[in-house]
């Protein structure tokens, strides 16, 4: 399945019915009271957060909704019906934007939550509905009022409980289909993972969700790589998980935890203060825990919220997730 995160829709309520202009047709009476019934309301257009999608994919293929209008109001007092609310599914997570203004019209997060997004207009009142002391037989009929129209542009925003961060080629794909059943696409090159896996995680008694987000590189805040569609997925998490490649020299491996947390402090500086806990990878070669120790000094992170794992071979795997457990329950923070 594709995974689509981004995309931009026109939505348009139905109009309400006109009203009816009529009189009663009786034998001998050729022209009696009016019994022009009234126009029904236009149906309106509403989002609601279904469980079962995970992306924006059918929005890539309809572009163009549009809810029905209310029926035209008859004679004999008959009112039009109203036209049913057409709903639209959105996955949890889907933030709503007016495109024209930027206005943020609704953050849906919650399965069964609904927005209405363009309001129906009303019907339009029949003849019948003039009838006053000084007016027996009115002569006028209210069209309806238009339904709204709006451009909306809808942003999938994750909702996972932890974050896998780093850059490019950490092992952060190897890591998921290790502490999960997540099948993520992994090889040995760099933005292999285009965009988020979620796994579900069980570990003593606790579940919970991890995304595996694309990797960052340097300028990310700014859109460079994967940038801002990797960012903004980070924004749901409760904690972080930064892996770091530690079969590199240590001065590399500080940098690397550098770079992507200035990406996120320059992109939104509360993610930079997220809880967060270190994976050192690739203990599997020879060399990576001195390096990893040497690194963790260079950046003064507490220790006990550092891990040396393979993702390979899954050494220190267990440690880690008892870190993550513990991550949830208790929350951490680095402050630099």
């Amino acid at each position: 399945m594709h995974f689509i995160d981004e995309a931009a829709v026109t939505v348009r309520a139905g109009d309400g019915g006109r009203g009816c202009l009529s009189f009663r047709r009786e034998k001998y009476v050729p022209r009696g009271g009016p019994d022009g019934g009234n126009g029904g309301n236009g149906g309106s257009v509403t989002l609601q957060v279904s469980p079962h999608l995970s992306t924006l994919l059918d929005f890539k293929y309809r572009k163009i909704f549009k809810a029905k209008r209310g029926q035209h109001g008859m004679g004999k007092n008959m009112h039009g019906k109203n036209a049913p609310d057409l709903f639209i599914a959105v996955p949890p997570g889907t933030l709503v934007r007016d495109e024209e203004t930027g206005e943020i019209l609704a953050d849906l997060t919650r399965p069964g939550e609904t927005s209405v997004v363009a309001r129906g207009g009303r019907g339009g009142r029949g003849n019948a509905s003039f009838v006053s002391a000084t007016n027996q037989a009115p002569d006028r009929a209210d069209p309806g009022k238009p339904g709204e129209e709006r451009r909306l542009r809808l942003e999938l925003k994750l909702i996972a409980n932890l974050g896998l961060i780093g850059l490019p080629n950490a092992g952060k794909s190897t890591l998921l289909s290790r502490i999960s059943r997540a099948k993520p696409k992994i090889a040995d090159y760099p933005f292999t993972t285009l965009s988020p896996v979620l796994g579900v995680v069980t570990h003593r008694d606790e579940e919970f969700v991890v995304a595996d987000l694309p990797g960052l590189v340097e300028g990310a805040h700014k859109g460079a790589g994967l940038g801002h569609r990797f960012l903004k997925h980070v924004e749901r998490t409760e904690g972080l998980i930064h892996v770091l490649d530690a079969s590199h020299p240590p001065e590399k491996v500080a940098e690397a935890f550098r770079i992507v947390r200035e990406e996120m402090e320059k992109f939104r500086p509360e993610l930079s203060r997220r809880p967060t806990i270190l994976a050192f990878n690739k203990m599997d070669v020879t060399g990576a825990r001195d390096s990893a120790e040497k690194a963790l000094a260079l950046l003064n992170f507490p220790a006990r919220n550092a891990y040396y794992i393979s993702a390979v071979t899954g050494f220190g795997i267990g440690e880690l997730l008892d870190g993550l457990v513990a991550l949830r329950k208790t929350g951490t923070s680095y402050e630099t």
